[in-house]
């Protein structure tokens, strides 16, 4: 007996000490990233950690300085985000809707068609997609970038299958005695009993639209056009007088919608699935 307490006891305290260094990992960059936007000059190094004289000219350079357009590249980059966010969403449920409740001919070959083109990374579609919009004048648009990212949304739909699959159909066929539509219970039962998985999708979407740069800087061409992303790469790829901390209050502001988001919303990744849906 107490062999097995000892046991649990060094078990707790190492995981402990894991967690303790996961976390020191990953809260000191972020740390230094912070403390560097507020130290004075340019460079990104210093001796300690917390400068002696902090200042928020960066920030204020960010939105003052002539040489960047940070304000315009944070409304570009909001806009492409926040609508596709809006119709990945709306593909995403829907087909892991239709693939969860409803049977119909060319089903597994579908759902066998999708899983397969997952596997391969949207890198190898670069040069089509580029092709394609080339072809329909689309190249310099944030539209260009909205439509590829929605369009390939719905690979990522068995997930959300998955989550409606756990829902009791039982649900589904009371609702369908009382004369209930198929619409109607995707939106009064499914949607509402769906609540964590639609966040979650809704915060990788957006997040995955906030910070990508590899697509993202192949179609935007000129500077009033660029997102975030493109635009914090050229200040420190591009000018011979690049100025490190105003990049890192850059990326400091860059966090910020997304940690908003995840605070806001994190309640409702716990809530139970169906908890208290059906009664008995």
């Amino acid at each position: 007996m107490i062999g097995k307490k000892k046991q649990s006891i060094i078990r707790l305290t190492l995981s402990y000490i894991l967690l303790g260094l996961i976390a020191l990992t990953v809260f000191y960059p972020t740390l230094w990233i912070l403390m560097s936007s507020i130290r004075p000059g340019t460079s990104i190094y210093s001796d300690t950690l917390i400068p002696s004289n902090p200042t928020f000219e960066h920030y204020i350079n960010l939105f003052t300085s002539s040489q960047y357009m940070y304000g315009q590249w944070y409304v570009n980059t909001l806009k492409i985000a926040v609508f596709n966010t809006l119709i990945a969403l709306v593909l995403v449920i829907c087909t892991a809707y239709a693939l969860s409740r409803f049977r119909f001919r060319g089903r597994k070959t579908l759902m066998s068609t999708i899983l397969v083109l997952g596997m391969f990374p949207g890198f190898m579609a670069m040069i089509a997609v580029y092709i394609l919009l080339l072809q329909l004048d689309l190249l310099d648009s944030h539209w260009a970038l909205i439509l590829v990212y929605s369009a390939g949304a719905p690979l990522g739909a068995f997930l959300v299958k998955g989550f409606f699959d756990t829902i009791p159909k039982s649900l589904e066929e009371a609702a369908r005695i009382d004369g209930a539509s198929h619409f109607t219970i995707f939106t009064r039962i499914m949607l509402p009993l769906s609540k964590p998985m639609i966040t979650y999708v809704a915060l990788t979407t957006f997040a995955g639209s906030w910070v990508d740069f590899i697509f993202a800087r192949m179609v935007l061409r000129t500077k009033e056009n660029w997102t975030l992303a493109v635009g914090l790469w050229d200040m420190v790829a591009n000018n011979s007088s690049s100025s490190f901390t105003m990049f890192a209050a850059g990326s400091v502001l860059i966090a910020v919608p997304i940690t908003l988001l995840f605070l806001f919303l994190q309640r409702f990744l716990v809530e139970g699935l169906t908890a208290g849906a059906s009664k008995g």
